[in-house]
């Protein structure tokens, strides 16, 4: 399996772990983009491993979240032998807007990381 990132999700990454860096420090931001990784490796054993998120129940792609850490989940979806990464998301922030960015970013050219 290859994994592919939207810009907007690589750019919603880098927020978070800006943020993490700024309140919490480097050894934080460095624990949680190692978690990113680790949990990306992961998905190109096992690419249903995160559950079906609840809120796109009522959309014709199946979207998938793995929590991070306890502010932020990684979005995604399974096309053949492709993981399309397409939103972090901070879990304190209204759900349904972040939502409708997804659904907007998914289009986003992806590009391997």
């Amino acid at each position: 399996m290859r994994v592919k990132w939207t810009d907007h999700a690589f750019a919603q990454r880098n927020q978070i772990a800006s943020y993490i860096h700024r309140q919490f420090g480097i050894k934080r931001k460095i624990r949680f983009l190692q978690k990113v990784r680790q949990m990306t490796q992961m998905l190109k054993k096992s690419p249903n491993i995160g559950s079906i998120d609840p809120l796109f129940a009522s959309r014709p792609l199946a979207y998938r979240s793995i929590i991070i850490n306890g502010l932020s989940k990684m979005v995604y979806r399974v096309d053949d032998d492709v993981i399309h990464i397409v939103g972090f998301w901070d879990c304190r922030q209204e759900p349904q807007n972040q939502v409708a960015q997804t659904e907007t970013s998914s289009n986003d050219s992806d590009f391997i990381l």
